[in-house]
Protein backbone atom coordinates (compact mmCIF):
# COMPACT_ATOMS: atom_id res chain seq x y z
CA UNK A 1 0.00 0.00 0.00
CA UNK A 2 2.81 2.45 0.85
CA UNK A 3 5.23 1.02 -1.71
CA UNK A 4 5.00 4.01 -4.11
CA UNK A 5 6.10 6.33 -1.29
CA UNK A 6 9.14 4.28 -0.29
CA UNK A 7 11.61 6.11 -2.61
CA UNK A 8 10.37 9.46 -1.31
CA UNK A 9 10.76 8.40 2.31
CA UNK A 10 14.23 7.04 1.56
CA UNK A 11 15.18 10.32 -0.15
CA UNK A 12 14.09 12.35 2.90
CA UNK A 13 15.90 9.97 5.23
CA UNK A 14 19.07 10.20 3.14
CA UNK A 15 18.84 14.02 3.05
CA UNK A 16 18.33 14.18 6.81
CA UNK A 17 21.21 11.79 7.46
CA UNK A 18 23.50 13.80 5.18
CA UNK A 19 22.57 17.08 6.90
CA UNK A 20 23.07 15.59 10.35
CA UNK A 21 26.39 14.03 9.34
CA UNK A 22 27.64 17.29 7.78
CA UNK A 23 26.81 19.37 10.85
CA UNK A 24 28.27 16.81 13.23
CA UNK A 25 31.49 16.17 11.29
CA UNK A 26 32.31 19.79 10.38
CA UNK A 27 33.94 20.78 13.69
CA UNK A 28 36.21 17.73 13.59
CA UNK A 29 37.40 17.89 9.97
CA UNK A 30 37.34 21.65 9.33
CA UNK A 31 40.36 23.96 9.66
CA UNK A 32 41.04 25.51 13.07
CA UNK A 33 43.10 28.58 12.15
CA UNK A 34 41.34 31.40 13.93
CA UNK A 35 42.66 34.95 13.90
CA UNK A 36 41.30 38.42 14.63
CA UNK A 37 40.23 39.09 11.04
CA UNK A 38 38.12 35.94 10.88
CA UNK A 39 36.36 36.66 14.17
CA UNK A 40 35.46 40.28 13.27
CA UNK A 41 32.14 41.19 11.70
CA UNK A 42 32.19 41.49 7.92
CA UNK A 43 30.17 44.20 6.18
CA UNK A 44 30.54 44.01 2.40
CA UNK A 45 34.29 44.52 2.34
CA UNK A 46 34.39 47.71 4.41
CA UNK A 47 35.47 48.17 7.99
CA UNK A 48 32.51 47.71 10.32
CA UNK A 49 31.61 50.77 12.34
CA UNK A 50 29.42 51.06 15.41
CA UNK A 51 27.80 54.23 13.99
CA UNK A 52 24.96 53.91 11.47
CA UNK A 53 25.59 54.83 7.86
CA UNK A 54 24.40 58.19 6.48
CA UNK A 55 20.62 58.41 6.64
CA UNK A 56 20.17 56.84 10.06
CA UNK A 57 20.97 53.34 8.85
CA UNK A 58 17.63 53.00 7.09
CA UNK A 59 17.45 50.77 4.04
CA UNK A 60 15.81 52.19 0.91
CA UNK A 61 12.44 50.66 0.10
CA UNK A 62 13.82 49.56 -3.29
CA UNK A 63 15.63 46.66 -1.59
CA UNK A 64 12.37 45.34 -0.18
CA UNK A 65 10.57 45.84 -3.48
CA UNK A 66 13.32 43.93 -5.28
CA UNK A 67 12.96 41.08 -2.81
CA UNK A 68 9.20 41.16 -3.24
CA UNK A 69 9.65 41.03 -7.01
CA UNK A 70 11.94 38.02 -6.75
CA UNK A 71 9.50 36.17 -4.51
CA UNK A 72 6.57 37.16 -6.71
CA UNK A 73 8.06 35.75 -9.90
CA UNK A 74 9.56 32.76 -8.14
CA UNK A 75 6.16 31.76 -6.78
CA UNK A 76 4.57 32.45 -10.14
CA UNK A 77 6.92 30.00 -11.83
CA UNK A 78 6.29 27.40 -9.14
CA UNK A 79 2.55 27.55 -9.83
CA UNK A 80 2.77 27.91 -13.62
CA UNK A 81 5.00 24.88 -14.18
CA UNK A 82 2.46 22.24 -13.03
CA UNK A 83 -0.21 24.00 -15.07
CA UNK A 84 1.94 23.86 -18.18
CA UNK A 85 2.57 20.16 -17.65
CA UNK A 86 -1.11 19.26 -17.29
CA UNK A 87 -2.78 21.96 -19.39
CA UNK A 88 -4.65 19.47 -21.60
CA UNK A 89 -6.21 17.63 -18.67
CA UNK A 90 -7.45 20.81 -16.96
CA UNK A 91 -9.43 22.14 -19.89
CA UNK A 92 -11.33 25.43 -19.80
CA UNK A 93 -11.61 25.48 -15.99
CA UNK A 94 -7.83 25.32 -15.67
CA UNK A 95 -7.42 28.07 -18.26
CA UNK A 96 -9.78 30.38 -16.34
CA UNK A 97 -7.99 29.64 -13.07
CA UNK A 98 -4.54 30.34 -14.50
CA UNK A 99 -5.73 33.58 -16.11
CA UNK A 100 -7.09 34.70 -12.71
CA UNK A 101 -3.75 33.80 -11.16
CA UNK A 102 -1.77 35.74 -13.77
CA UNK A 103 -4.07 38.76 -13.32
CA UNK A 104 -3.46 38.65 -9.56
CA UNK A 105 0.29 38.46 -10.13
CA UNK A 106 -0.06 41.30 -12.63
CA UNK A 107 -1.61 43.53 -9.95
CA UNK A 108 1.38 42.90 -7.70
CA UNK A 109 3.75 43.63 -10.59
CA UNK A 110 1.98 46.93 -11.35
CA UNK A 111 2.18 47.86 -7.66
CA UNK A 112 5.94 47.31 -7.60
CA UNK A 113 6.32 49.16 -10.89
CA UNK A 114 4.39 52.20 -9.63
CA UNK A 115 6.33 52.26 -6.35
CA UNK A 116 9.60 52.52 -8.29
CA UNK A 117 10.91 49.03 -7.63
CA UNK A 118 12.01 48.69 -11.25
CA UNK A 119 14.02 51.93 -11.32
CA UNK A 120 17.70 51.11 -10.79
CA UNK A 121 19.20 54.54 -10.07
Amino acid sequence: MLDPYLPLVLLFALAGAFALFSVTAAPYVGPRRYNRAKLDAYECGIEPSPQPVVGGGRMPVAYYLTAMLFILFDIEMVFLYPFAVSADALGLFGLVEIVLFIVTVGFAYVYVWRRGGLDWN
